[in-house]
């Protein structure tokens, strides 16, 4: 398998918990590089679902090694919620399977409270979750940030909360005591990760580095202004976790077979028609952390094409082919024209592919949209999920998966 880092390639919400599970089979440690508590991942093990938000997926298989690396800004009382609550569905969480590197920034009360007062002020809404995401990054920009390693020494978070208060005017008193509360409890896990990280990379362990949100989100390269507070792209493993970026050969883009979004910003191939309402219901499309109705269209090439190259993807992993079963015909965007989409439209297959496993199983029609979706996109696909389970897979890459 060898060092591999998966980004979803469109808006979020590609299926990337599902991928990243089965991958974790060959995975010695499985890291999550950016990101917060605003992006959700929905794994269907067996009978159990779990949803994760901070946790990375690999934390269900009891024999790897979770990391939250430095990129992420992290709650720490929803950190330690979520290992309860994976906890309570049998999963055990130690602080030898779970490590936060030490120089993770923290949100904190003040963060959250900001986050929404400003959503809530402005007319141009982006679609914020909320939860702090944006102050944290900013406050790590500004060189405010508490860090998971400064809650070490008490003295020095007093400093550090002072600095901040000195720019948000909250009480440094309070937010002081609130952290002492779960201090060291969260301790346990915060430890120097990225001088471990290249000693396992060193001793031929294989590592996962696991993206969240996606590229249409990424600060720099998504649709601006609506986009996420940090980086979401594949090169942001190496910055967010320590280990080089010559050391992470494989990059596996997620994408849907059809086209989400959440929240406002632009989506040029979005349905307002019965065949949208399809998408959604039949892709039961409501977000993992927020359970807002993802907006649904069809696959755009153009958009995927773009991502792909920014990641450097190697192999793509085609999800949800099965929820576009029983639509008659399939329009792919191939190009825009001021703006507006143009269409190929393909003959759809009519029936089911739920839990195949094979591709010379796959009604022909299937194939050919698969084709020409290599062909648009200029990767290969690497595997096809046809439905939520591990074993509702068809993989056509066995050195990766």
């Amino acid at each position: 398998m060898g060092n591999l880092v998966v980004v979803g390639t469109q808006w979020g919400d590609e299926g990337k918990g599902k991928v990243v599970d089965l991958l974790a089979e060959q995975a010695d440690i499985i890291v999550r590089f950016q990101g917060g508590h605003n992006a959700g991942h929905t794994l269907v093990i067996e009978d159990k679902v779990f949803k994760l938000s901070l946790l990375p997926s690999g934390i269900v298989r009891e024999d790897k090694i979770a990391v939250i690396g430095n990129g992420v800004v992290l709650d720490p009382w929803v950190l330690l919620k979520e290992i309860e609550q994976v906890r309570s569905q049998g999963v055990s969480i130690t602080a030898d399977r779970l490590l936060v590197a030490d120089n993770t920034p923290l949100i904190m009360p003040y963060h959250s409270s900001l986050d929404q007062s400003r959503e809530q002020a402005t007319s141009n809404k982006i679609g914020t979750t909320g939860r702090g995401i944006g102050p944290a990054y900013e406050d790590k920009v500004g060189r405010r940030s508490i860090k998971a390693g400064d809650l070490k020494d008490v003295d020095l978070l007093w400093k550090r909360l002072k600095v901040a208060s000195e720019y948000h005017g909250f009480e440094v008193q309070l937010v002081f005591d609130q952290i002492i509360t779960i201090r060291d409890e969260f301790l346990q896990y915060v430890s120097p990760v990225a001088e471990w990280l290249n000693e396992q990379t060193d001793a031929k362990k294989n590592i996962l580095f696991e993206g969240a949100q996606g590229s249409m989100l990424d600060v720099d390269f998504g649709t601006y202004p609506y986009v996420t507070s940090s980086n979401t792209l594949a090169g942001m493993a190496s910055i967010g976790s320590g280990v080089p970026h010559n050391k992470i050969p494989h990059v596996i883009g997620i994408t849907k077979a059809y086209t989400t979004r959440v929240g406002e910003g632009p989506m040029l191939t979005e349905l307002h028609d019965d065949i949208g309402w399809h998408l959604a219901e039949v892709g039961k499309e409501k977000g993992t952390v927020t359970g807002r109705d993802r907006r649904c269209g069809w696959f755009d090439a153009v958009q995927v094409r773009k991502t792909c190259m920014l990641n450097g993807v190697t192999g793509i992993a085609f999800m949800k082919m099965d929820v576009l079963d029983q639509i008659k015909s399939i329009k792919i965007c191939i190009d825009y024209i001021d703006n507006t989409p143009v269409y190929e439209e393909m003959p759809g297959w009519c029936t089911s592919t739920v839990g195949m496993t094979q591709y010379s199983d796959l009604p022909i029609q299937a194939q050919q949209y698969i084709d020409r979706i290599e062909e648009l996109v200029k990767t290969p696909i690497v595997l096809i999920s046809t439905g939520p389970e591990r074993d509702q897979t068809i993989v056509l890459n066995n050195s990766l998966f």
